[in-house]
């Protein structure tokens, strides 16, 4: 197996310009979410597939159940590749929504641009850059180990920033897929086994407009959605008390992300809304996480006359505990990680939150690894200058390779 592993390593590095160029027409495609409108970049992403000799299912989610959910369009991929009967099917999952560009950047968030052995643009690191590894991985794969049995998916989705329940859950609720082992996109110096889940609410706090000349005749809503955000942030002090046995995993924590209200500067504002962020740990049970901020909301709303609140929970993605099933996935990327790499890739949980839960709530075992850096500060995923060093790329592509082939074979 060892000349297989050195050949698939050799057909990556021959076909490595190529690679790179493909994943700068994926970045070069946006994929901001909001608005979400997606559905241009898989077909796109299908149309090179296609160059490359791979069919790629067009899942098209209804536009109403798009709209209601929030977006503009989804459309989601898969590429299957069944290579004889018996043996496994293998699933490789990456997303091709992301948030916006913002502020700050000093390259073309659009542009794939190349400098000092990286590549720039939103959604470089975070996941296009597995579109092309994985892609890459499976082409590398059927030029070189030639499998006779089980089966490999790729799937390309576009649902991971709002949750997932569009994109892989959308895919697995319709019955369109069911691997036996699944690996989603990641970074390359660690291989993922349990992750954080994430609850997003939103707070509506109403108070009584006025003007500001005679502020008595109104109830500040502002000054209300402040006391209950004190009371919120001073859970952070508590939530630091409390550890994970993960390792990778320390605390739970709370962040609210997006503020808005008011109508001008001279009006006492009768309405603010804002939108929450509580990470949970796996040992965390959603249930009561959302009962005690629900409660710690009540409460401060209580202690301001005439403030009243609604919450809407906008998202529950309960974090990803690992299936005893995983270990074939963990010890091939580990093995292979460490002779590609040249150093040990620890298995290890992450305070994110990604859509292999959907996989793992659905009984198939999962894991997290694909091209990046060792943190995601390095990436500068969901930041300006979001880039991935294509050493990086071109290095965790082979890892996956080999690894598909210890699978497949």
């Amino acid at each position: 197996m060892t000349t297989a592993y050195t050949q698939l390593d050799a057909w990556i590095d021959a076909h490595f310009d190529e690679e790179v160029k493909f994943l700068q027409q994926l970045v070069r495609v946006p994929t901001d979410t909001p608005p979400g409108n997606n559905a241009p970049h898989a077909e796109r992403t299908a149309e090179l597939l296609e160059g490359f000799g791979l069919a790629a299912e067009k899942h098209a989610v209804p536009a109403q159940e798009v709209k209601d959910y929030g977006l503009e369009s989804i459309t989601n991929l898969i590429v299957r590749r069944k290579y004889g009967n018996g043996g496994r099917t293998v699933a490789l999952n990456a997303h091709g929504d992301v948030v916006p560009p913002g502020e700050g950047w000093t390259h073309d968030p659009y542009g794939g641009e190349i400098e000092d052995g990286s590549l720039f643009g939103r959604a470089a690191a975070v996941s296009k850059s597995d579109f092309a590894s994985f892609t890459f991985a499976l082409r590398a794969l059927e030029a070189v180990a030639k499998p006779s049995q089980g089966s490999l998916e790729l799937h390309f989705t576009y649902d991971e920033e709002f949750g997932g329940i569009l994109g892989p859950g959308w895919l697995l609720k319709n019955k369109l897929t069911k691997p036996d082992l699944m690996i989603a996109a990641g970074f390359s110096y660690e291989v993922v086994t349990a992750h954080n889940g994430c609850l997003q609410m939103e707070v509506t706090v109403h108070g009584k407009m006025a003007h500001a000349a005679v502020p008595d005749t109104g109830i500040d809503a502002l000054q209300g959605a402040t006391h209950i955000l004190n009371a919120l942030y001073a859970q952070n002090t508590e939530y630091k008390k409390v550890s994970s046995k993960v390792a990778g995993i320390n605390h739970p924590y709370l962040n609210v992300g997006r503020i808005e209200g008011g109508t001008n500067t001279n009006v006492i504002p009768g309405k603010v809304v804002f939108k929450l962020d509580r990470r949970m740990i796996p040992e965390e049970n959603p249930v009561e996480v959302e009962a005690t901020i629900r409660r710690v909301i009540a409460e401060a709303a209580a202690q301001k006359p005439g403030i009243t609140v609604e919450i809407k929970r906008m998202l529950l993605a309960n974090s990803m505990q690992p299936l005893a099933g995983n270990k074939p996935l963990v010890d091939a990327i580990r093995k292979h990680g460490e002779e590609v790499f040249g150093e040990p890739i620890p298995a290890m949980g992450t305070p994110l939150y990604t859509d292999v839960r959907l996989y793992v709530e659905a009984g198939i075992p999962g894991v997290i690894y694909g091209a990046g850096p060792r943190t995601v500060l390095e990436s500068h995923a969901k930041r300006s200058d979001e880039r991935v060093v294509l050493e990086d790329l071109r290095r965790a592509t082979k890892v996956i390779a080999r690894t598909l082939a210890d699978l497949l074979s």
